[in-house]
């Protein structure tokens, strides 16, 4: 009688896992590039965890779970270092823990120099974190930087007298006749602000800053 061997297929148990992060500013932007980035690299969708928050910190729900599936077995794919982080102290912090901690590795796919399969020696771990101490200042400067612009434009364009939100409603009509009445307490303000169709509060505001 011959004996039948039976061979069967088992996944490659040294693959490594991909994950995929993305991440917006706003529910207003899309992430649709970013996914398409990932997907190319080999990432599943049931891979690729999404956050729709600022990168001023780590506190994001998604980044979170993602960090807890890491470990050695793992490679965590982005499409930019900024969309991992822009504070450079927390963004150095959570590389360490990624590829110290969780001993994950870590594919930055605009910037092939940060991939941390390639070179496993110790002149390729010097390049890989110089480049990134480089590119993760750089993104912490930029975002500074375009903060402080703003914050100067707003200050200069106050100074010149232009007002920001919503702009004001008109007065109504009838309004120099009321506020006349009301300076002269022929009608109070309650009365006066219910002849204009507004609050009390805001009748009082603006005809403090009414000239008749």
């Amino acid at each position: 009688m011959k004996e039948v061997i039976v061979f069967m297929k088992t996944e490659a148990v040294n693959e490594p896992k991909l994950y995929g992060y993305a991440r917006v500013s706003t529910f207003q932007q899309k992430e649709d590039r970013q996914i398409i980035a990932l997907k190319s690299i080999g990432v599943l969708d049931k891979n690729i965890y999404v956050d729709k928050q600022t990168g001023k910190d780590f506190n994001r729900p998604q980044y979170k779970k993602l960090l807890r599936k890491l470990d050695a077995s793992s490679v965590l794919v982005i499409k930019s270092l900024d969309r991992l982080g822009r504070n450079y102290h927390e963004l150095s912090e959570q590389w360490r823990i990624i590829t110290k901690e969780k001993r994950s590795d870590i594919v930055v796919i605009d910037v092939p120099l940060l991939d941390t399969r390639r070179e496993k020696n110790l002149l390729g771990t010097l390049i890989s974190d110089l480049i990134l101490s480089l590119l993760s200042y750089c993104s912490d400067n930029e975002y500074r930087i375009i903060h402080q612009r703003q914050a100067e434009g707003i200050a200069a364009a106050k100074a010149k007298g232009i007002r920001f939100g919503r702009p004001p409603k008109p007065l109504p009509e009838n309004f120099h006749v009321i506020v006349a009445l009301w300076s002269k307490k022929v009608i109070s303000a309650k009365k006066a602000a219910e002849l204009c169709g507004m609050p009390t509060s805001s009748f009082r505001y603006k005809a403090k800053n009414y000239k008749i």
